[in-house]
């Protein structure tokens, strides 16, 4: 291996925390990885990483010498990319993870036109509800939908995913359509648990600037948005749900909106990836084009997030969301109360 190859073995093993898992994402032996280990350590004459039989941390020397590799393994990223006649379209693999029906319903379907816009850059998608550790999984960057939590990561601001509450016909022609909020008391909700926490979501909605909130009875408890969609077609119940995942299951009629005045607070959503100063281009352009996949006009998907005026070597609407580049990161929905993961 060259030395630039050596530091990106060992940036990967410090963020994976392991030789096993560096060895996986970047496709190598695992006598590999650790030959390369080896030789660095050997170069710099310093020990860089401790190694236990349960986990591998890097030294004092280590962490100060992974700062280093960061900004170097981006600066000759960038100066590769200089000299390209495809300059704007840069090379290489983009590891992105997603919540699941976005990514199924939303994403997916329009990857051919990022992969013809970039013809460098290929995809590794990942789509899934699960929690994900984007340092020690080796993910490029990941969408989150809630409010986000302390991650060590930065986030990108993409935009409000709207909610809204549906029920089926059936449904109402046996329960009568709540009017007001007060009617939901008479009502049956399919109820939603957290997959992360178990934790049964109350119904939510907004009113004279604040937002109210109800335990609602319901015979059927699901864990996904699919689940809750299809109970809900079966007349089990309403729910609360992000309007593309219905619009056209509204458009045609199989379900009926209600409420429509007192919807929950949208879902702020956010594209996370770690190291703002060694952001790469390529998670730059897939950002953007992200969040054209993601604001459809006239229909109920999401607001586009405000633009602010910021250097040019920084993602528009990026902020820290903490400073420890190795916390773990929370699962794909951060935290919304009433409404499946998108």
């Amino acid at each position: 291996m060259d030395r630039i190859d050596l530091f990106r073995v060992f940036a990967r093993v410090v963020e994976s925390a392991s030789f096993t898992r560096a060895a996986e994402t970047l496709n190598l032996p695992r006598s590999s990885v650790s030959t390369a280990i080896q030789e660095l350590e050997g170069r710099l004459g310093a020990r860089l990483l401790a190694r236990t039989t349960r986990s591998v941390t890097p030294t004092a020397d280590g962490m100060a010498f992974y700062d280093h590799c960061l900004r170097l393994i981006a600066d000759v990223e960038e100066a590769e990319n200089l000299f390209r006649h495809d300059g704007a379209s840069p090379r290489g693999l983009l590891r992105v993870n997603l919540p699941g029906r976005i990514g199924r319903l939303l994403v997916a379907p329009r990857l051919p036109e990022f992969l013809g816009r970039y013809p460098g850059v290929d995809i590794e998608l990942g789509v899934t509800d699960r929690a994900v550790n984007l340092v020690e999984d080796g993910i490029d960057c990941v969408l989150r939908v809630g409010p986000l939590h302390d991650s060590g990561l930065i986030a990108r601001r993409m935009g409000d995913l709207d909610l809204v509450n549906v029920a089926s016909p059936a449904y109402l022609a046996q329960h009568g359509i709540p009017q007001v909020p007060a009617d939901l008391v008479h009502h049956l909700a399919v109820r939603y648990a957290s997959p992360s926490t178990g934790r049964i979501e109350a119904w939510e909605w907004e009113e004279g600037g604040a937002t109210h909130s109800l335990p609602m009875s319901g015979r059927v408890t699901v864990n996904s948005a699919e689940a809750s969609i299809a109970c809900c077609l079966a007349g089990l119940g309403l729910i609360q749900v992000p309007g593309y995942d219905v619009a056209a299951l509204v458009k045609s009629g199989a379900l009926v909106e209600v409420l429509p005045q007192w919807r929950a607070a949208p879902l702020p959503m956010a594209l996370l990836y770690p190291h703002r100063k060694h952001l790469s281009r390529r998670i730059q352009l897939f950002a953007d084009w992200l969040e054209e996949v993601l604001h459809i006009p006239g229909q109920p998907l999401a607001h586009p997030a405000p633009r602010t005026s910021l250097p040019a070597d920084v993602m528009p609407d990026a902020i820290t969301v903490s400073a420890r580049p190795r916390a773990p990161a929370p699962g794909p929905l951060a935290g919304k109360a009433g409404a499946p993961s998108p």
